[in-house]
């Protein structure tokens, strides 16, 4: 702890000096506003005694000049005075307490010695507010690594799920990528979120997980399916939300849940599998279903080959209203150009 004496009588300062050296680190004195004024500059004080009257100043002008550096906690100031109305005054205009002269050393000791306690109370809890902070950003910064983790371990299960479902339909190359981007692409259109269009852009990979417990012989089937087999084939849908089933607190899960649930469900409900209509039908699963059915009509598949990009426009136009929700398909045709390019970009 440093202390500032600060007294134009030599014989005080030395006194003060004599008392109370032992206890302070460094020990300052001043005899005037000039040579205040400087060791402030150059040195950090923790205490400062100083006597009222000094030849360079007037009233508390040395006073008010140390306040108007340093708060009532910062520094510490304790006036040396005779009169009573200016200790009162002194305290106005911010000391923090006075000591009487002629001043008891016992006094001088016990008051001085009551702000030393201060000092290491302020310094324990200046260290304590210190390794708090310093601990609250070690662990903010552990979560935040053990949310972005979680969250990359998130996406890299989606990716990976998608890759073994493409992998059971050999024909259908970077459709789940294609997907993916038409749909992030039409959700931004649809002015969306930032995060949303993320979620839906993952989530969309999983949009035919189901089709992994569908038999290779009509998954793969180079002609029409029998009603049959097409029955058979709509359990995709179903089967996907039962894989995905059991982790709701995981958004990225449960919204890929909703899709491979709903995508292949129709505006008029006229959909599998459970006949939703207009707005019981998720907006993602609305997203990726004009994804889904755009990309699938322009791509070559075993029981069909590429469709030209005007009879897809044509087809879906005629589901507007029917097959799509017509005020998303509207949006999507209006910008039918960017979701061309889309699909030139992630070709086969």
């Amino acid at each position: 702890m440093n202390l500032l004496i600060i007294d134009d009588d030599e014989f005080i300062l030395e006194l003060i000096a004599h008392i109370l050296g032992g206890k302070y680190s460094n020990l300052y004195k001043a005899k005037s506003f000039k040579d205040t004024r400087e060791i402030l500059d150059k040195a950090k004080i923790d205490l400062i005694l100083m006597d009222y009257n000094l030849p360079d100043v007037k009233n508390f002008e040395l006073l008010t000049f140390i306040r108007e550096k340093f708060t009532l906690n910062e520094l510490p100031i304790v006036m040396l005075t005779t009169e009573r109305s200016i200790q009162l005054k002194a305290l106005e205009n911010g000391a923090n307490d006075f000591i009487t002269k002629p001043f008891e050393v016992d006094e001088l000791v016990a008051r001085t010695n009551n702000y030393i306690e201060l000092f290491k109370y302020k310094r324990m809890m200046q260290e304590r507010q210190f390794n708090l902070e310093e601990e609250v950003n070690i662990r903010t910064f552990q979560l935040q690594k053990a949310l972005k983790d979680l969250i990359f371990a998130e996406k890299e299960i989606c990716n990976r799920l998608g890759e073994a479902s493409e992998y059971r339909d050999t024909e259908t190359g970077a459709h789940i990528k294609r997907i993916s981007k038409l749909s992030a692409h039409l959700a931004k259109l649809l002015g969306l979120g930032i995060k949303e269009i993320e979620l839906i852009e993952n989530a969309s990979k999983l949009h035919d997980i189901g089709k992994v417990g569908i038999a290779d012989k009509i998954l793969q089937k180079p002609g029409k399916l029998t009603k049959e087999e097409f029955d058979i084939m709509k359990q995709h849908t179903t089967i996907g939300a039962k894989i995905l089933s059991g982790a709701e607190s995981i958004e990225l899960i449960e919204t890929s849940k909703i899709i491979a649930l709903e995508h292949h469900e129709k505006y008029d409900g006229s959909g599998y599998p459970y006949g939703k209509s207009g707005d019981n039908i998720h907006l993602y699963a609305y997203i990726v279903s004009i994804a889904d059915v755009f990309d699938a009509l322009a791509s070559k598949r075993v029981y069909k080959e590429a469709m030209p990009i005007t009879e897809v426009i044509k087809i879906m136009q005629e589901g507007s209203g029917k097959q799509f929700n017509p005020e998303i398909l509207t949006i999507f045709f209006n910008n039918i150009d960017s979701f061309i390019k889309i699909r030139e970009e992630f070709a086969d």
